[in-house]
């Protein structure tokens, strides 16, 4: 079957984006053929397509994507034609249709269209692990979330809130700041103008926060660590300023016997038992209103390359969905 994709033979600029044909094989053993309806924009496709994160060349791009199941094949017991579903891996989502692992798929309760279950598969599970599990949010406890105006950030943000703790939110302009406050953040610090340690002692007392949660990388590194109580956990999930240079690990002696930790959403949801819990506990948040996502931007899935600028030059706010 032939299907168009967003494909690239090369790393590079958005400019080595192709939108081509593609010979899709029938599902095999375990696999399932679904058709596309809306496509998830990520940061970490931008990682793909530049080479920070190495992948096997020729490559369709994209990790996330909610569509409907057109055909199974053997040995797939838990979809049939027809079902409504959704995922955050392997990549190869920038496509009309994909042939995905049956064992990697979730099905789309009622009540959740497929722009939104597509808009929050990666980012919402990515913020179900780092809040639920990475660092257990509870109440009372004062958090930081790096880029809160971000499709990660407000996700997380409410979710933070939702479990009773206090969000220092960061972004990188004033424009953003109204957007962080409306998904929770108490404080809003504008990275560049205010030194962040600074802001979060005097919030907390002097006493520091017990885990920050950083996606953007190299340019915040330093100050996120100065933001943790002792003991505290500097959670480093992104590159979105370019990744963390090599770091002298005895520096996190004196600031507070800290902890470090690179999470990916691959390790915490490779169990198949992990990655339904994940998916569950997102849906029922989101249909509980607690956390309210944006989808702020859409684009044909053709025109991804115009996306991936517009993302990489911070114009987007939320989340963004490609509509094949």
């Amino acid at each position: 079957m032939m299907g168009k994709a967003i494909r690239i033979h090369e790393t590079g600029s958005p400019d080595v984006m192709r939108w081509e044909d593609v010979d899709l094989p029938d599902p095999g053993p375990g696999q399932v053929l679904v058709r596309n309806t809306a496509v998830g924009l990520n940061y970490i496709d931008t990682y793909h397509r530049s080479g920070l994160y190495p992948m096997p060349l020729p490559l369709t791009l994209g990790m996330e994507g909610a569509g409907v199941v057109e055909a199974v094949g053997p040995k797939v017991r838990e979809f049939k034609k027809g079902d409504r579903v959704a995922y955050a891996a392997p990549i190869g989502s920038y496509a009309e249709r994909c042939l995905r692992p049956a064992d990697r798929l979730v099905k789309v309760p009622a009540g959740v269209d497929d722009k939104l279950a597509a808009a929050i598969m990666l980012k919402g599970m990515t913020s179900w692990y780092l809040c639920r599990r990475t660092y257990k949010v509870k109440k009372g406890d004062t958090v930081v979330v790096h880029a809160a105006a971000g499709g990660v950030g407000q996700i997380l943000a409410q979710w933070c809130k939702a479990l009773g703790a206090t969000v220092i939110g960061t972004v990188g302009s004033d424009e953003k700041v109204p957007i962080a406050k409306k998904c929770g953040c108490k404080h809003v610090v504008v990275l560049g103008r205010e030194k962040l340690p600074d802001r979060v002692k005097e919030i907390t007392k002097g006493k520091g926060v017990p885990v920050v949660y950083d996606g953007i990388g190299k340019d915040t590194w330093n100050d996120s660590l100065d933001c943790l109580a002792p003991l505290g956990l500097m959670v480093s999930y992104g590159n979105a300023s370019g990744p963390v240079p090599p770091v002298n690990l005895g520096i996190l002696g004196p600031k507070g016997s800290l902890y470090v930790t690179r999470p990916t959403l691959m390790t915490y949801t490779a169990k198949r038992e992990d990655l339904v819990k994940a998916a569950k506990d997102l849906f029922a948040v989101i249909k509980s209103g607690k956390v309210k996502i944006s989808i702020n931007q859409t684009y044909a899935l053709s025109q991804a390359a115009q996306a991936h600028r517009d993302l990489e030059s911070r114009r987007t706010t939320g989340s963004t969905v490609l509509l094949p």
